[in-house]
């Protein structure tokens, strides 16, 4: 597994090594003591969670604050997204600022998202199935979110905005502020 840094302290995107022939694939989709040995960041996943969606459809921007914040290593099982992250790290020097990549299915890419961070993604495929690892337990009481589309995020979602397909709950949340910490 390779592992890639980002442009935020402690984001990591993962690209497995990827053995073929006649009979297909296989790859090792994380290996705690290879992850840990080259990011010195120590996890233990104790909650998977996967999502079906179909084109358009956007997810975020989602987070769990305080003690269930949650780490999480996310990737694409079938199609391909735009998966997005913002930071709301207390303290953080890129407070604020987003990063996004395409996983899909075919690059096998995953993306290792640290506590402090608001995660959400926009279907790019017909449908696509998303996986993601998390390492702590959800807990509604804890649930934060921001606006997706708020524009001092300057997110390129890439869907246009007719074709969007976004959750009433979504469409109310609050726009990203000094408030936004978790």
């Amino acid at each position: 597994m390779e592992i890639i840094e980002r442009p935020f302290k402690d984001c990591f995107l993962l690209r497995p090594f990827v053995i073929e022939d006649e009979r297909g694939y296989f790859f090792e989709s994380f290996n705690d003591q290879k992850f840990r040995d080259a990011t010195g960041i120590s996890t233990s996943f104790v909650q998977d969670n996967q999502s079906y969606s179909s084109y358009g459809v956007i997810r975020g921007l989602h987070a769990q604050a305080a003690e269930f914040a949650q780490a999480k290593l996310v990737r694409v099982l079938q199609g391909e997204v735009l998966d997005v992250i913002v930071d709301a790290r207390k303290g953080s020097s890129s407070f604020g600022e987003s990063y996004s990549v395409r996983l899909s299915a075919g690059n096998k890419l995953q993306l290792f998202i640290p506590r402090g961070f608001y995660h959400g993604f926009a279907v790019l495929s017909e449908t696509a199935e998303f996986f993601y690892k998390c390492d702590n337990f959800y807990n509604k009481v804890s649930e934060r979110g921001v606006y997706y589309a708020d524009p001092k995020l300057n997110i390129e979602w890439i869907i246009n905005e007719k074709d969007r397909v976004v959750a009433k709950k979504d469409l109310d949340l609050s726009h990203f502020n000094e408030s936004s910490l978790l």
